[in-house]
This record gives C-alpha cells, structure tokens and sequence, in this order.
C-alpha cells in the first residue's frame, strides 16, 4: 500500500509529464482522482467502459492507461464519459493517463520496448512531434521477411509487410501506434524500414515510392509495452500489486 501523492509524484517526475509536448486532449497525468492509500494497479491501453467496468470488479484502485478519457475533447460529462467518470468515482479508483510521455520515454517507451524486443539497440529518436521524438531508430542487419517474424512474436499475433524497400534490412525505425506521417522523415533520415502500428490508406502508396518497408502491428499491440512496464516498475519502487487489462481492439 503507498499513498496516491507518492505514485502522482514518482510518475509525473518519471515521466517527465510536463516536460513532453502533446496532443490538447491527452491531458497527461491525474484525469480523476482517487483514494488516498493504493494497493493494486491496473495497467490498460485505453480508457474505455470495459476497461474501467474490469478495473473495478479486480479491485485496482490506480488505473495507468495509455490513451485517456478526453480523445474526443473536452466537453460535458453526459453519455459513456459520464457513466466512465460514475464508475471510476463510484468505484474508487484514480486514473492516471500518459500518452507521449510513455510513447517517447527511453526506456519505459512502447517504441523503445519494442524496438529491443525486435533486437535492436536504439541509437537515436526518430518521428517528430513538435521539439521531441517520439520513436527511436537503430541499425540492423536481417532479412524484412525475418523481422516481421520477430515483430508478429513481440505483439504476439499477425502482422503486415509493405515491401517497399530492400530485401535485406539495414537501418530500422520504430513508432509505435500511428505512424504514417513520420515516412517522408524515415526517407530523409536514410533508413529503409519502418516499424509502426498502423497508417492511412496513402501511406501504402508513400512507401513504395520512398523506397521503404513498413511493417504494421496494431496500434493497439504495439501500445501495451509502456503501461505495462511503468506498472512493474510502480511496484519495484512501492509496495504494490498489478496486474494487465488486455482488451485488443484488432486495430
């Protein structure tokens, strides 16, 4: 058990929550408060009704997720957010969001995660967002055939090769969840191939002409990585339990 100032704490400086640029509706940190004393956390990709619903009924009292309450922005509390809000209120249990603090952390990172997972060794950032990276790039040799292999066993289901570059692999970039607008970036930096979740329809076209491989996991499984890993490293540090709220979406 540790009290709910010391997780805000410990995470916000871990994170680094108000050092990362965002989108104007991640509102990282805090979104709904909770208990004073915690025990059990709950790790989950989004904040949806049936993430919170399970939250409640597995007795987690903190709730870290990736992808927060106010993705549609911010308006009255009506509808499903009100009945997310009444069951997190009701239920006892904090939410704490962290979207591109958790995407670009380099070592709680889901692209970072997932790029050591792919074997590599991450040696810069790679796709911008404002003045920070949020993915990450390294060298590796292997086969593209090879690495979406290695990819399909990290999110642990299918995966899909756009062969638009070489055959043989040599200097890959990572960003997990929606990656498309990062291609012309991945051209101008050299690299050959990139690993991301998914992309638009044009971003099909975009890589066969710039020459690179893309290589999609699922926005949703490649996000998994960074909540789980603060959740561990939560109770690492505080005498908690936690456990993973998996809902996939297929996306």
């Amino acid at each position: 058990m540790r009290d709910l100032e010391s997780l805000l704490y410990f995470l916000d400086r871990t994170l680094r929550v108000s050092d990362i640029p965002d989108y104007p509706h991640a509102l990282n940190g805090l979104q709904v408060a909770g208990p004073a004393e915690i025990r059990h956390v709950g790790a989950a990709v989004d904040a949806s009704e049936r993430t919170i619903r399970e939250a409640v009924e597995r007795g987690v009292d903190f709730l870290l997720v990736h992808h927060g309450l106010f993705w549609d922005g911010l308006g009255p509390i009506t509808g499903p957010r009100y009945r997310k809000v009444a069951a997190l209120i009701r239920g006892g249990v904090a939410l704490y969001s962290a979207h591109l603090p958790l995407d670009a952390h380099p070592d709680l990172g889901n692209s970072a995660i997932l790029a050591r997972s792919l074997g590599m060794v991450p040696e810069a950032g790679f796709g911008s967002f404002k003045d920070i990276r949020v993915g990450c790039w390294a060298s590796l040799e292997i086969d593209r055939e090879q690495l979406r292999e290695r990819l399909c066993a990290a999110v642990d289901g299918e995966t899909r090769l756009i062969p638009g570059g070489p055959e043989e692999v040599a200097r890959v970039g990572v960003l997990t969840g929606s990656g498309g607008s990062a291609l012309q970036e991945a051209a101008e930096m050299g690299l050959d191939t990139v690993v991301t979740g998914e992309v638009p329809h044009h971003a099909y076209h975009q890589a066969m002409e710039l020459g690179l491989n893309l290589l999609l996991g699922g926005h949703y499984a490649t996000e998994t990585f960074g909540v789980k890993a603060a959740a561990e490293l939560l109770t690492q540090e505080f005498p908690l339990t936690w456990e993973f709220l998996h809902f996939p979406t297929g996306l």
